[in-house]
């Protein structure tokens, strides 16, 4: 079922994410629609939050591109991240680290805006799947900016929090109104 998707004032966009302590046949239908949604909506992430509902859980369904490669290492050996998609994330705790990249991003909960934000080029996640087994591995490139995205909305933190002050003055005004400005994303 495509759900719908949580608009720029949404109070769930600012709530931090409750822990899911159990997965049961609710959160896997979750998971499930939030998949449909995000790629009915060309998303490659999507966060509990952005549909409403403040958990730890998101989505992420990275394409291979040529121009923004991503890279994944499971116990240091490289994998074929693409094996690995959609995958569903639950309770994850990240550590990014490496050079800082700046880039654009945008986000499904703020249609049509686009903005540099300046994040770590890798991170490293543990957190648990579906079938509640704990997973671990590290992240390159598109897939680590993803996961990083994705992660800062379980923490009730949106993108435009961490743009540079000047692109920050280039939004539209209702967008300027709600950011709670950030330090970057930098290790």
């Amino acid at each position: 079922m495509i759900l719908e998707i949580a608009q720029e004032e949404h109070p769930a966009l600012r709530t931090r994410g409750r822990r899911i302590s159990k997965v049961d046949k609710q959160i896997r239908g979750l998971a499930a629609d939030m998949i449909e949604t995000m790629r009915a909506a060309e998303g490659i992430g999507l966060a509990a939050q952005q549909v409403g509902l403040p958990v730890q859980l998101f989505v992420l369904d990275v394409p291979p591109m040529k121009d923004r490669p991503s890279r994944m290492r499971v116990a240091g050996k490289a994998v074929d991240f693409q094996e690995h998609m959609p995958l569903v994330l639950l309770n994850p705790e990240i550590q990014p680290f490496g050079k800082p990249h700046l880039e654009s991003e945008g986000c499904l909960s703020f249609p049509g805006l686009r903005g540099e934000v300046l994040r770590p080029l890798s991170v490293r996640v543990k957190a648990r799947a579906l079938d509640e087994i704990v997973v671990e591995f590290e992240a390159d490139g598109l897939l680590a900016r993803a996961i990083q995205h994705e992660f800062d909305h379980l923490q009730g933190i949106l993108f435009i929090d961490r743009l540079a002050p000047e692109d920050r003055d280039e939004l539209p005004k209702e967008v300027r109104r709600i950011i709670r400005p950030l330090p970057p994303a930098v290790s």
